[in-house]
């Protein structure tokens, strides 16, 4: 039997549940929990700002595994380590596919959303969408690498060339994506909410430049701002923090609604787009970097069981870098 965090409605606590361990179809792996992160957009499938999918599933989309078992057509050594993403499988087909967009199929489907995650002792995923992981990070800080990390590369490469770089939101991406740009060369603003001091703190021994207040005015204009806190109202305010011909890119998959602003904030040339989940390509690139340029993964390892906690704790804004579930 394999335990696992099974939510079975929205807006309900999960469920410890003893259940067969899964087998893995063609083309899939079965793998041994060793580390699963708590993502912000676990979150949203719990609260249900994501939809249901309509029958109980798993959470936990940055998952750390050992290889159990394969399915037919996979050819992987039972023990290899292994990361397994949000995104857990697309068609390969459709224009999006096939134009290097995968991450917009609108087929795709999604670990710990669609598909069982990783709040789990087992969990198989399909072995196209799995990946090797830097040696040198140990599970519960490769963990966080896996959605964190990669959406924040994704939203790095969004805002272009900027050397003055906002980042609205200092949790598990937002710490890791501070510490690529400033070893990139670029100088990094960090903004929190109001008052969060702890957090500031922690962005300036990454080594920021400057950190305050979501409302406070930096010391000069950016080039661009990437938003990770899901707060819609946060856009006009980094529209106008960023200079003419800048980008701010909203780096969740769920924000609250942007309130109505000014057409002279967007005047400009200033640009305001999404970065939506992640490509392979994505994760390959990340860890890559990771594998190269060390990164202070900051994490707190609970148990499996305080999967509820996590979660709550995340809600309320009590955690600093991200949360690791360990079986």
């Amino acid at each position: 039997m394999s335990r696992a965090q099974l939510l079975e409605s929205c807006g309900r606590p999960l469920r410890l549940v003893d259940r067969p361990v899964p087998e893995p179809g063609a083309g899939q792996v079965l793998l041994r929990v060793r580390a699963c992160a708590v993502c912000r957009t676990d979150l949203h499938v719990v609260d249900g700002d994501l939809p249901h999918p309509g029958h109980a599933v798993v959470p936990g989309h940055e998952i750390v595994g050992e290889v159990v078992r394969t399915g037919p057509g996979v050819t992987l050594a039972a023990g290899m380590r292994l990361g397994v993403p949000w995104l857990g499988w697309t068609c390969g087909r459709c224009g999006y596919c096939t134009s290097g967009l995968e991450n917009l199929c609108d087929g795709a489907r999604f670990t710990g959303w669609q598909l069982d995650g990783g709040y789990a002792e087992h969990v198989v995923a399909d072995a196209r969408y799995c990946f090797a992981l830097p040696p040198a990070l140990d599970d519960a800080h490769a963990a966080p690498l896996l959605c964190a990390g990669v959406i924040g590369w994704r939203a790095l490469r969004a805002a272009g060339d900027a050397q003055r770089l906002g980042l609205y939101g200092f949790g598990a991406a937002g710490h890791l994506v501070a510490q690529v740009a400033l070893a990139q060369g670029r100088r990094v603003h960090a903004y929190t909410r109001p008052g969060d001091a702890a957090a500031q703190d922690f962005a300036r021994s990454l080594g920021v430049q400057w950190a305050g207040d979501s409302g406070a005015a930096a010391p000069g204009p950016l080039d661009a701002a990437i938003i990770f806190a899901p707060v819609g109202a946060l856009v006009p305010l980094a529209l106008r923090a960023v200079r003419k011909g800048g980008t701010v890119v909203c780096g969740g998959i769920h924000m609250s609604d942007v309130p109505q602003f000014p057409y002279a904030d967007l005047w400009g040339e200033r640009v305001v787009r999404s970065v939506a989940n992640l490509t392979r390509q994505d994760a390959r690139e990340l860890l890559e970097f990771a594998g190269r340029v060390p990164l202070r993964v900051h994490v707190e390892v609970l148990p499996l069981t305080a999967a509820n906690e996590a979660l709550a704790r995340l809600r309320r804004g009590e955690l600093t870098g991200a949360a690791v579930l360990v079986p």
